[in-house]
């Protein structure tokens, strides 16, 4: 529904959806609060000086690398508000809302077969070399790593996985379109991690963290929507192209980090023993909606305030930024091999070869990117910037 070229039923759709969360909103904020609660006192009786220190300890993550991530967010929201008037002039809609930030920008969107959409990621991935490109195109089409095709009472979503001693296993519904693309292109780059470190360590080192995994994944999604703005240049397709990529940096470089902040602010008030009610948490979140959105988007208060109830991330403190940490390192890394050579492939084979035998920090290092520097989110931003440049120029 919220995709739907019809207005109505995307607003509609959107409104009904959100409310029937307000309808149980202390509910969902007794419950979640008691995660909250959780959580802070563990870590008191852990001897750690906040709930991030405790989270990010287990891989060895400083504080700086969450607060990195979001005072650098933080600087770059005017993008965001380029892209929503961009959108909005596309749209030729007065105001925009936050029900059409999932519109459609053209009737005319591509028809991606299954097999199409395996070439273009090969394509794309050529940089990494014939072992990288073969194995996965002989994982999609000859080993049936993939569970693509949509099914009655199939789940929804997708996800990588399997065991030490075997291939990778995907399940997704492709649904011939360039997201379905996009999505498969993002399993694989799970998948290709999970098969070179399970072929390359030992099975307690095979595993990686969170922290490390969303890079590889938005990696392939980065170097396959690079390839595809070069090979074609009719209108419909860069729209459709642009739509599926700010779909990708919405949900993981604008949801992601403003859950981010939303949980900070509610872990820091828990620890200094503020009130929290359900109505508090709607405020937090709205207000944080209201820096991401500026004065082009209009939005309902509480409707958009209590997002943070529809996320079960939320019951992992800080595990959202992750996303974001891992979006801005793949396009980070995607720059340098588009514009370098043998040295960067080789470094981010290295990096997928790793697994966890490293900290996740010193592994992206050794792939050529420091998530201690704001420079891969500022480079993120820029490629967000020039998507926004390429919608403007169509807009006009």
């Amino acid at each position: 529904l919220k995709s739907s070229p019809d207005r109505e039923i995307r607003r509609t759709g959107w409104k009904n959806y959100n409310r029937s969360y307000l309808q149980f909103k202390n509910t969902f904020a007794a419950t979640y609060l008691t995660s909250v609660k959780q959580s802070t006192m563990q870590m008191r009786v852990r001897g750690y000086d906040s709930v991030l220190e405790m989270m990010l300890s287990p891989h060895n993550l400083p504080v700086e690398v969450f607060h990195n991530l979001i005072d650098t967010y933080k600087k770059n929201l005017p993008t965001w508000h380029r892209y929503w008037e961009a959108k909005r002039k596309i749209l030729g809609v007065d105001s925009i809302h936050d029900y059409d930030i999932w519109a459609p920008m053209t009737q005319n969107e591509p028809e991606v077969n299954y097999k199409q959409a395996v070439d273009w990621i090969a394509e794309g991935m050529k940089p990494l070399g014939d072992d990288y490109v073969n194995t996965m195109v002989k994982g999609c089409l000859e080993e049936n790593w993939v569970d693509w095709s949509m099914n009655k009472g199939k789940r929804q979503g997708a996800f990588s996985n399997g065991s030490y001693d075997t291939h990778p296993f995907i399940m997704m519904s492709f649904d011939n379109q360039l997201g379905g693309m996009s999505t498969l292109a993002h399993e694989l780059g799970h998948s290709m991690h999970s098969y070179y470190s399970r072929k390359t360590q030992p099975e307690h080192y095979a595993g990686y963290s969170m922290f490390a995994a969303e890079t590889a994944s938005n990696f392939n999604q980065a170097m396959t929507r690079a390839y595809l703005f070069e090979q074609n240049d009719d209108r419909d397709f860069q729209l459709a192209l642009i739509q599926e990529a700010m779909d990708n940096f919405h949900r993981y470089f604008f949801i992601m980090p403003t859950l981010a902040r939303f949980e900070y602010e509610v872990h820091e008030r828990q620890a200094t023993g503020k009130a929290l009610t359900a109505d508090t948490l709607i405020q937090i979140m709205s207000e944080y909606f209201a820096e991401g959105y500026g004065d082009t988007l209009a939005y309902d208060t509480d409707i958009t305030g209590i997002t943070w109830a529809t996320f079960g991330h939320l019951y992992l403190p800080y595990y959202t930024f992750q996303y974001a940490t891992g979006i801005s390192a793949a396009h980070a890394l995607a720059d340098s091999i588009n514009d370098g050579g043998e040295k960067e492939v080789n470094n981010y084979l290295k990096f997928l070869n790793a697994g966890g035998s490293l900290d996740p920090l010193d592994a992206l290092s050794m792939a050529g990117v420091d998530m201690l520097s704001p420079e891969p989110i500022e480079k993120t931003f820029e490629v967000l910037s020039q998507l926004v440049d390429r919608l403007e120029s169509l807009a006009e």
